[in-house]
């Protein structure tokens, strides 16, 4: 018997599109992306990148559509406290002077051109 075959469900392949549409604009403004889909004890930051400013933790948000809500606005407070703690927990374990937490938002879907806004500093 082999391994189980796993498919990935449209969300998570849209998520994942979005990580990936987000690296590609950072990369483009200069940012070197570092690691993706970072876990710690207490959470995940999707990006972790390096600019001149130091090193960046992003979250991104993907919706196909605004028509309920923009990509943004879905960051609850409740993410907020987790990916403030996966950042803590990963400068508690790597240590870091000069960092900042910054949002990417994507609309879109995959095949399509995505409209990406960055929102730097967001939280700290």
């Amino acid at each position: 018997m082999g391994k189980p075959v796993y498919k990935m469900s449209t969300k998570k392949k849209i998520s994942e599109w979005g990580k990936n549409e987000a690296s590609d604009f950072l990369s483009n403004f200069g940012y070197e992306i570092i690691d993706r889909n970072v876990r710690t004890p207490r959470g995940e930051i999707d990006i972790l990148a390096k600019s001149d400013d130091g090193t960046i933790f992003v979250e991104v948000r993907t919706l196909t559509s605004n028509r309920v809500a923009h990509p943004e606005e879905t960051i609850t407070r409740q993410k907020q406290s987790h990916l403030m703690a996966a950042v803590e927990d990963y400068i508690q374990l790597h240590g870091n002077d000069q960092w900042q937490i910054d949002a990417i938002a994507v609309e879109g879907k995959p095949g399509s051109k995505p409209l990406i806004t960055h929102f730097e500093n967001v939280l700290g």
